[in-house]
């Protein structure tokens, strides 16, 4: 039976339903199951129906709106005075955030009230990697937000030797193999041992994820190989319109029959099953990516950039060809190199893959880390 002393109320917080439900649903399972209460906080949206969700799960859902990509203080502002009132009111043991604007405004918040905080840092985000004003913005907020956190989750080394050289302290941090991947969900699946060839692009729709060298190789290769398809799985960032209105750019290529597009898809497992290949030319500032995980667990081969957060899931020639990142070329060439693999060597190299990430990413170990730090309080 479970020691009531060792019930605890935690708080999630992110910055949409993926951030919670998407990659660490685990977590939420494995904190339920230990008998800990649990509130869970991020913007309702079309990905998600939080309140339906977390009613499933036992546990308490409240909508706080993250406009996440713009830079008006006074929204910030707002966020920062919700998530201190959240923490104040819902008194938690600790608050566990995803994400920049989480990380940040729930860190500050939770040291306001004095409640154990432990920030996932799941990439740098265009706004700290990029030099700038808003990056020395970020940077002095992290110094603020991070320096009584509990403990820092990073999801790679990189991100970790960017705070130590940006002097952004922390007590104590782990380094987890990015979001890890659920072995039994994204099962090895056959094969496909069909014509045409099925390359797979699967992301948010936005420059940063490589989609313009995806879509341009698309083009390419369609040309010279009619019978090759390429399929976009993701929805459109809806901001940074004009040439970056991707709404009207994938529905143009689309009526050209350079790609077949399938907007968001909650769930990839039928959409891995006939892909060959699945592509990330990403130059995002990456944790890990997710998509090459899930990819790789399902035993596909996988082509991305020689990028942090897309270069860790991958052995290149082993398990898929990494390009160069922002080349089209390059990727046009890596694609006519998988297209002129064997069967066997594509099977092959999905089978690594899956190997590979078995070894490495296996997503209990990130269970572990935090039930290990929860436990400790």
């Amino acid at each position: 039976m479970l020691n009531v002393k060792t019930k605890k109320k935690i708080l999630m917080l992110g910055n949409g339903y993926p951030s919670i439900f998407a990659h660490r649903k685990e977590l939420v399972e494995a904190l339920i199951d230990a008998g800990h209460e649990l509130v869970i906080s991020f913007p309702d949206s079309f990905m998600g129906n939080g309140e339906e969700v977390c009613e499933q799960y036992g546990c308490k859902f409240v909508d706080i709106p993250i406009s996440r990509r713009n830079t008006r203080i006074h929204e910030d502002i707002i966020l920062l005075r919700r998530y201190y009132k959240l923490i104040h009111d819902e008194k938690p043991d600790a608050v566990l955030a995803y994400t920049v604007k989480c990380d940040v405004y729930g860190g500050i918040a939770a040291a306001l009230n004095k409640v154990p905080f432990m920030p996932n840092i799941t990439g740098l985000g265009k706004g700290l990697a990029e030099p700038g004003i808003i990056q020395k913005i970020l940077i002095g907020l992290y110094k603020i937000a991070m320096k009584r956190a509990h403990v820092v989750f990073f999801q790679s080394e990189h991100d970790k030797n960017f705070f130590v050289q940006h002097k952004i302290k922390f007590p104590r941090c782990i380094v987890l193999p990015g979001s890890g991947v659920n072995l039994t969900k994204y099962k090895p699946l056959d094969y496909p041992d069909t014509k045409p060839a099925i390359f797979l692009f699967n992301s948010r729709i936005m420059r940063p994820k490589g989609i313009d060298e995806f879509l341009e190789a698309a083009k390419f290769i369609r040309k010279k190989y009619p019978d090759v398809e390429f399929h976009v799985c993701g929805y459109c960032e809806k901001y940074g319109m004009g040439k970056d209105n991707y709404i009207s750019i994938i529905a143009r290529e689309e009526a050209r029959d350079n790609i077949i597009y399938h907007n968001f898809v909650n769930d990839m497992n039928e959409y891995y099953k006939s892909a060959g290949c699945v592509v990330l030319p990403s130059y995002h500032p990456e944790g890990v990516a997710n998509v090459l995980l899930e990819a790789a667990a399902c035993a596909r081969p996988i082509i991305t950039s020689n990028h942090p957060g897309c270069r860790e899931t991958i052995d290149d020639g082993v398990t898929g060809f990494l390009v160069e990142k922002k080349n089209a070329e390059d990727l046009i060439a890596k694609i006519e190199k998988f297209l002129a693999l064997t069967y066997e060597q594509r099977r092959d190299m999905g089978l690594k893959g899956r190997a590979k990430v078995e070894r490495e990413f296996d997503r209990q170990k990130v269970i572990d880390a935090y039930m290990n730090e929860i436990n400790s309080l």
